[in-house]
């Protein structure tokens, strides 16, 4: 939290995704961070450690937001992290997400309703 806001990570190789989530969350009273890389997440992070993560689960590498993933569960982290794919309702038969770290799957295109109503359960209880 800085300013009295939670701090949000999005990271995704596509810019428009990216807009997106920082228009919608800026708006929504959220400080946004943002990455174009799982590389690039991972040093936002060391910089200024985000309440909840949204990664993109396809970026440079085909599974680059589990890869991220398992860094971050590596060093302990704690803020949720959610993974946000075009392949979400088939993720959710495939994938653990508890095993992985996950907090959940956002699916896209991403609907900001859920997107809001999700984070401000997770962060605010």
């Amino acid at each position: 939290m800085r300013e009295g806001k939670y701090v949000i990570l999005c990271i995704d190789d596509d810019p428009d995704i990216r807009e997106s989530m920082r228009i919608i969350l800026s708006t929504s009273g959220y400080i946004v961070n943002e990455a174009a890389s799982a590389e690039e997440g991972l040093r936002v992070v060391r910089r200024d450690p985000p309440d909840l993560i949204i990664v993109d689960l396809m970026m440079e590498e085909i599974d680059a937001g589990t890869s991220f993933v398992m860094q971050m569960k590596a060093r302990g982290n704690q803020a949720p992290i959610y993974l946000l794919s075009s392949a979400g309702d088939m993720l959710r038969d495939t994938i653990s997400f508890s095993d992985l770290g996950l907090a959940g799957v956002f699916q896209k295109p991403l609907n900001s309703k859920t997107l809001l109503g999700l984070l401000q359960e997770k962060l605010m209880g």
